[in-house]
């Protein structure tokens, strides 16, 4: 931001520092400008720019109606303003790419899914369609090639930004997400994705939620839902508990406001009682190996033991108090110097020393404010407080001290640890900032290890022995020394085996008004639970018009008092509903099995839908969505299977992450506090600067760097970043789609580079694609019209194609197919490119050849496959229509004649392939019957090679030194 302040400014590489990129031709301000006024014409230009009579299933061409409109508006490549627009209304009104109710299930069948979107009010930015654009290329090649095809959308439109909004304007949640959506979807229809719109679903619908209700009454009557009290992160100016996520830095992600830690009695779900099947499954799903890692991790599945340390009096007399802790590393015992307890420990307020109390609570404060993620970071400084008391170690009696830190969490294993200082990092550093004892029990094998830091390894056990405990494990490797000590604890009652998890239970309870209500009630006398019966679903969420957080905790739809206070239907009593709502991710957690069955009022999905159905096919979204999301509709998923809702243990086969587009390049350049100008290479990392963001068109080229055009010797810092509104660098896919079409838009995503990759977005980068199309447009239909129209029908001739144009057709088909078949969408378009560049040299086009290229367009660019195929004369869509299919006679390599002379002289011709080496070359004239006689009896001084130009063999006298070949048989010169 211009004018920002930041002190101690350290100069880094960024992650997307783009010394190196190609210096835009045209400043985005420029091109913001003329999109507005050519958005404007283009807007119309729309009206009644369509013709097509859709109840006959025939468009008709482009009539003179708009041909008039086409000379008034700016020269374009190819009409794109009249064909998007009347092809999108073609495909809505025949439902083209509606997936009926029953299919054929004899046919194979493609399942192909987006992570669906959370409309908010700023709509889509150019980033979005990346994936979107993907699952339609493949969901159309797959429903040209056959298949039965399910490529649906909906919205996942419950949460807080709704809520938040909702309180900041005093508009209902529900309004403004309605008109979010319809944004959202007027969107998608503009850029062409074939998207069954009659499957469209809502979380926020009550037909839809009441079978999220119902799941959540399946997860109730097995044991997997449940209540208890847990320290959240509570945000009090948002009056609602914030997921581990939501929170960065102790404040509120939304907002910037302080979050503490505090106990509160929430809906948890029980998924750690599938921590195992989660993390055995992964195995056999095709996902990127890093998202199957993050699970694993978040999953954290490790083998070790409970131990119990028994907390000491003033006396050093053993309390009736014992404080276990779990361990991975059981043959360190005799290395423990100390005991770390959570902030949050049960045991805590019992065992503090009265000295110590208001210390232990001061820091217990503190550590409310941090968020989990926080607590853990390994870079950060260890911080704790010591209780006042003391534990024994079991293994060699000695009093230890109990301190209280919070790089420990009360969330996870015991809420305790046993620190080894010289074997574990975090327990070294804690160690070393309050001079607590280091003692090695562990000495590496062979090499030497830095004994001023934590030796983490396993190797040989020693200084572990002790005759009053009975335990000897000195010598030991330290497997068996674990092993040998948890027998050990097992049989004197200080412990036992113990496999653990990182993965907590799902906290399941939001203090929102804006989510799924909770189907169950407490009974006024009893506060038993009581599950609302199936046959009152949906318990629908109450009209209110306040939905300011109450101040006391209590969640908003406590102030619907008629709706809170009802009555058991069994019973008759008394009783209060649940006040808390669902979180975002329930909605989210089952919507694929929704979008196989819709309409279904009866149960969550039919069966013989399902089975056919599943598992999805392909599932793409950002990698951010790795470990919560994914997770949690593995587990339902799973929770389902075991009911009988569904029949495969998984629910998404393929996982693909697309990479994300970052805005356009910034340029930064650095001030002093004198307001001069401070070279980007020569910035310290004590320097007070302030930043300045410098417009695109002050700046230039300068070798590897980017200088400031009125002052050359200025660095400045060039890297783009996500598209935010808040670093105003988001580009509206409307200004595209108005400037060159969504089929340009289309291809330009796809063409940046890798679809996993992560790509800069750069607005004269589209041009390429756009120059493409309008080649192909002219390779087909031809040159505008003197007065900026086309004519109608095409240039294609019905005559027969030559070998060479067949055989450019088949390797463009059989490329196109391999990387749509592998996500490798940009080397497609390279394909496709040079097809239409080969095709312009030709003398004609035949109509076979112009009409199978159209079909492998259509994937990329539907909209003007259409039309091209309308004008190559059929009267119905291509979106059914075969994709082509390579032959393979067509993909040899193709033959080259030859020249071969001999000691410089011509002596005849071979026919090789191109590409042909040397060595072949030469076996192949040596070979020839008139060729040979040449070679016979002679030797060989060497051989001069021109690839697919020309062989000269030059030969030696008597007595010459034959050239040495690399193939023996190759060299032999005397031809029988």
């Amino acid at each position: 931001m211009i004018g920002s302040r930041f002190a101690s400014f350290q100069l880094q590489a960024p992650t997307f520092f783009l010394p190196s990129l190609p210096f835009p031709s045209s400043p985005r301000r420029r091109f913001r400008q003329e999109c507005r006024s050519r958005r404007r014409a283009f807007q119309t230009s729309r009206t009644g720019a369509t013709s097509c009579n859709c109840s006959a299933g025939v468009s008709k061409p482009l009539g003179e109606e708009q041909h008039q409109r086409n000379k008034q508006a700016p020269n374009r490549a190819y009409p794109f303003h009249e064909i998007e627009p009347k092809w999108q209304l073609y495909w809505e009104e025949n439902s083209t790419f509606r997936t009926p109710d029953e299919v054929d299930t004899s046919k194979p069948k493609f399942y192909v899914l987006d992570m669906f979107p959370y409309p908010s009010g700023a709509g889509l930015h150019v980033g979005h369609p990346l994936g979107y654009t993907a699952t339609d290329i493949l969901a159309r090649f797959k429903r040209m090639q056959g298949y039965n095809v399910l490529h649906p959308m909906g919205w996942d439109a419950f949460g807080l930004p709704a809520e938040q909004y909702a309180i900041d304007t005093g508009t209902h949640p529900k309004v403004t997400t309605l008109k979010n959506i319809n944004r959202f979807r007027s969107q998608l229809k503009s850029l062409g994705f074939s998207y069954d719109w009659d499957r469209e679903i809502s979380t926020t619908e009550p037909d839809y939620y009441k079978w999220t209700q119902w799941i959540f009454l399946q997860l109730l009557k097995r044991g997997l839902a449940y209540q208890a009290e847990v320290p959240v992160n509570w945000c009090p100016a948002l009056g609602t508990v914030l997921a581990n996520e939501e929170v960065v830095d102790g404040v509120s992600e939304r907002g910037g406001h302080p979050v503490i830690r505090k106990p509160m009695r929430q809906w948890m779900l029980k998924i750690t009682a599938y921590a195992d099947r989660l993390l055995r499954d992964l195995d056999e799903l095709d996902w990127p190996e890093s998202i199957k890692e993050m699970q694993r991790n978040w999953i954290g599945r490790s083998e070790g033991a409970e131990l119990e340390f028994c907390v000491l009096d003033e006396d050093a007399n053993e309390r009736d108090v014992k404080i276990t802790v779990y361990t991975t590393r059981p043959d360190t015992i005799f290395g423990v110097t100390y005991l770390v307890v959570a902030p949050e420990h049960s045991l805590l307020s019992t065992i503090v020393s009265v000295g110590q109390s208001k210390m232990v609570e001061e820091y217990k404060d503190l550590a409310s404010r941090k968020s989990d993620l926080e607590r853990t970071e390994l870079q950060k400084e260890k911080t704790g407080v010591f209780s006042g008391c003391y534990a024994r170690n079991p293994a060699n009696g000695e009093a230890i001290p109990i301190w209280v830190a919070d790089y420990v969490l009360g969330s996870y294993g015991t809420g305790a640890i046993m620190a080894v200082p010289a074997h574990d990092t975090r327990d070294n550093e804690f160690a070393a900032k309050y001079n607590i004892p280091v003692r090695m029990v562990v000495k590496p094998d062979g090499d030497c290890v830095d004994s001023s830091k934590a030796f983490a390894g396993e190797g040989t056990v020693v200084n572990s022995v002790n005759s009053s405990s009975g335990l000897d494990i000195n010598g030991l490797p330290s497997k068996a020394a674990a092993a040998k000590v948890i027998d050990w604890a097992e049989k004197y009652g200080n412990g036992t085996r113990k496999v653990n998890y990182k993965l907590r239970d799902w906290l399941f309870a939001r203090q929102r008004y804006w989510g799924e209500p909770i189907p169950v009630v407490f009974l006024d006398d009893t506060g038993e639970i009581i599950s609302l019966s199936e046959t009152d679903l949906p318990l629908t969420l109450p009209e209110l018009d306040d939905f300011t957080p109450t101040g006391t905790g209590e969640p908003p739809l406590t102030k619907a008092v008629s709706w809170v206070n009802t009555v058991d239907p069994l019973s008759g009593k008394a009783a209060r509903r649940e006040t808390s709502t669902m979180p975002q991710w329930a909605g989210s957690c089952w919507y694929y099995l929704r979008y196989m069955d819709p309409m279904n009022s009866k149960e969550l999905v039919d069966k013989r839908k399902e089975i056919y159905w599943s598992p999805v096919d392909v599932y793409v979204g950002g990698a951010e969505h790795a470990v919560l999301h994914l997770l949690y509709s593995r587990f339902w998923h799973k929770v389902l299977y075991d009911i009988g809702i569904v029949s495969t243990k998984e629910p998404f086969k393929c996982v693909i992450n697309q990479g994300i587009i970052l805005g356009e390049v910034q340029y930064t350049a650095f001030k002093d506090q004198d307001g001069n100008y401070v070279s980007a290479d020569s910035v310290n990392a004590s320097d007070e600067l302030y930043q300045e963001v410098i417009p695109e068109e002050k700046v230039k080229k300068s070798g590897d760097w980017y200088v400031l055009d009125e002052n050359p010797g200025i660095q400045v810092m060039a890297r783009a970043h996500k598209m935010s509104k808040s670093r105003g660098n988001v580009v509206n896919p409307d200004d595209v789609v108005g400037e060159y079409g969504a089929d340009a838009l289309r291809l330009y995503e796809m063409f940046m580079g890798p679809f996993r990759d992560t790509k800069t977005w750069n607005t004269s980068g589209i041009e390429g694609v756009y120059r493409f199309l309008g080649r192909t447009w002219r390779l087909i239909v031809g040159s505008p019209l003197a007065d900026g129209s086309f004519q109608d029908g095409s240039l294609a001739v019905d005559v027969e194609p030559s070998f060479e144009q067949l055989r450019s057709l088949h390797r463009c088909i059989a490329k196109v197919t391999e990387e749509i078949e592998a996500t490798r969408f940009n080397t497609g378009i390279s394909a496709m490119m040079e097809f239409v560049n080969a095709a312009n040299k030709w003398d004609n086009l035949p109509r076979s050849i112009a009409e199978a290229f159209v079909l492998v367009l259509a994937p990329y660019a539907p909209h003007v496959a259409e039309e091209l195929w309308f004008r190559l004369g059929h009267s119905n869509t291509l979106a059914h229509a075969p994709f082509p299919e390579a032959r393979s006679e067509y993909l040899k390599e193709a033959k080259k004649v030859l020249p071969v002379q001999v000691n410089g002289k011509t002596r005849g011709t071979v026919e090789v392939d191109e590409g042909c080496s040397e060595e072949e070359a030469f076996r192949i004239a040596s070979q020839d019957s008139k060729l040979s006689r040449f070679l016979e009896g002679k030797s060989i001084i060497k051989t001069i090679y021109v690839q697919g130009k020309i062989l000269n063999v030059i030969l030696g006298g008597k007595g010459a030194k034959p050239k040495p070949r690399p193939n023996p048989d190759a060299s032999r010169i005397i031809v029988q």
